[in-house]
């Protein structure tokens, strides 16, 4: 199995950009918070690592504005395609298996990329190496264990199918290295890599139409490898479906743990 097959979801498929948009509309947000309090502003030199989508990138660069600079780098580009080039650079890239781009950078930003990737702690390693001295890392990765269920709310055979299938899922992404509690994991790994004033806060999407949009696209990304793996019949996962659609189901998320330090000025 290459890198690249590790990755559970496929950019490829048209679920894929129906994703970014869920993912997009949930965390953002918090995300966009979390980047104007380290205090991004023009001139920056800003690193989006594993963007999937085009938005972070956009909103960094309107951030940095022309003296600043934005690269946003994937395993597959194709959904940012459209938007690189106006205002950020997009380029080809894992960061779990290929040399960093050249910095320093004054901020590098990753949000549900380590927890996919197996040789983590060398990226995570080469992300600080890039970072300049002052300069900060935001990591926002999610904590499936912390929070294993699609439906907290288990009162009915459709919630108790949709937990089912939820942890179906959570085992395709260990088998595929996935470190399901590596989001509590963060502010710890910030500091032995070295960073100082390291924070960190949770966000925790409970119920909401983009929760829907997001748990029906994963379902239909995964649902083949479900099925090769005995993890799932083709009739729970369309039964699912239909009851996603609808409407009578609260699908949360795991909690979006958020970690952030920075680079000291000085050695030792």
């Amino acid at each position: 199995m290459t890198e690249r097959d590790r990755y559970l979801l496929d950019n490829q498929q048209v679920e894929a950009g129906e994703r970014f948009r869920a993912l997009a509309t949930l965390f953002d947000p918090s995300t966009f918070r979390h980047l104007d309090q380290l205090g991004i502003e023009r001139g920056w030199h800003c690193w989006e690592v594993g963007a999937g989508g085009p938005t972070v990138a956009s909103w960094m660069a309107g951030q940095v504005g022309t003296e600043g600079s934005v690269l946003a780098t994937d395993i597959d580009v194709s959904w940012m395609e459209e938007s690189a080039g106006r205002s950020f650079e997009a380029k080809v890239h894992d960061v779990g298996a290929d040399a960093p781009p050249t910095g320093p950078f004054d901020l590098i930003h990753a949000r549900l990329v380590l927890v996919h990737v197996p040789r983590r702690a060398e990226a995570l390693a080469a992300m600080i190496g890039v970072l300049r001295p002052g300069g900060w890392l935001l990591l926002e990765d999610a904590d499936p264990a912390l929070q294993p269920l699609t439906c907290l709310d288990e009162h009915g055979s459709p919630q108790v199918l949709a937990n089912k299938l939820r942890r179906d899922f959570r085992t395709l992404m260990a088998q595929r290295g996935a470190e399901l509690a590596f989001g509590r994991t963060l502010p710890r790994l910030l500091r032995e890599g070295g960073l100082v004033e390291v924070a960190a806060d949770a966000y925790f999407p409970v119920t909401s139409p983009a929760n829907t949009v997001l748990e029906r696209a994963t379902v239909e990304l995964t649902r083949d490898r479900l099925v090769a793996e005995g993890l799932a019949t083709e009739a729970e996962i369309d039964r699912h479906l239909t009851n996603i659609v609808s409407g009578r189901l609260d699908l949360a998320t795991s909690p979006m743990i958020s970690a952030w330090g920075r680079k000291p000025l000085t050695a030792g």
